[in-house]
Order: structure tokens, then sequence, then C-alpha cells
């Protein structure tokens, strides 16, 4: 989970949500990834399925029996779908997602019973440090926000001329 959280510091510092993934199978690595969907203008470049795509060249199969991928926040829906279709062992995340996690915040993809692979989870590995890193990306994102709109606001104020009269007329 540590090697996770280092790869999710070099989502943030690229600009990206901060999300790192690594799979592992027998203690060996076989995939890893951030958070790219920006910088790779690819929607489906989260983290897990960087990892994923990484982890089935290597192997040279999409299927990824008995692997264990280890991410930094509860995987989405897209992400858990691709997670039981690799057929990936077991999940081990740091922190919830509560408004887009899909493994136990919000649609629990992995319990559902109609799926043909079921993948184990379980959360809460280095949670505080995955939180933390989370919060500050989007504090500092929003900071960003904040002064940009006062910067543009300073920009629109009239700025009065010698007579006293506000600029910018005819």
């Amino acid at each position: 989970m540590e090697r996770a959280l280092r790869l999710a510091e070099k989502a943030a510092e690229l600009g990206e949500v901060p999300v790192g993934a690594v799979l592992v199978r027998d203690g060996k690595l076989l995939g890893e990834g951030w958070n790219q969907p920006i910088s790779a203008c690819d929607p489906t470049a989260h983290a897990e399925i960087v990892a994923l795509r990484a982890a089935a060249v290597a192997e040279c199969n999409y299927r990824l029996p008995d692997s264990r991928l280890y991410v930094t926040i509860e995987p989405c829906t897209m992400c858990a779908g691709a997670l039981v279709h690799a057929r990936v062992g077991s999940v081990i995340y740091a922190a919830t997602e509560p408004k887009a996690g899909a493994v136990v915040s919000q649609s629990r993809v992995f319990e559902q019973s109609n799926l043909n692979h079921q993948v184990q989870c379980c959360g809460g590995v280095l949670e505080e440090q995955a939180r933390e890193l989370m919060q500050a990306f989007f504090r500092h994102r929003r900071d960003a926000v904040k002064r940009l709109r006062r910067e543009a606001q300073q920009v629109a104020a009239p700025v009065d001329d010698r007579d006293g009269k506000e600029s910018g007329g005819r």
C-alpha cells in the first residue's frame, strides 16, 4: 500500500486526482499505475485500469487470477467491473469513497450474485494517509479556484479615471 500511496502522490504532482494502484501475485509486482485521465486524455485511465493493463501485458493474459490489487481509494463502478472481468482475487483499499465508491460505499459491485466471479475485498489499510492526501489535493484545488476568482474580479472591477468617473465607458 505504501507503493500505491507513492504513486498517488505522483498523480497529485501531475494535477491528477491522487489515486495509486499496485497489482501483485505471490509477492511479484504485475502492474502499477496512478490516475491519469487528464494527462492521457482517456476517461478510463484510472489507477486501477492502468495497473490492470500493465499486468495483462506483462502476463500476456487479460485474466489475472489469484492477484491482489492495492489501491489508495475504493474503486469506482468502472474499475470494480474491470477487476471482476480480469478475475482479480482480492482488492485492498486504503480509504472509502462515499460518492463514487462501488465496493462498500454505493453499488457494492463485488457482492452482486449475478456476476461470474467474486472479488474479496477489505479496506482501511493506511486509510489516514490516503485520506489526508486526497483532502490536501482537493483543498489545494479549491484554494486555486478561489484565487482565480478573486483575480478575475479584480481585473473586471471598474477603475476610476481622473474625473472620478468610472472608466470603461465610451
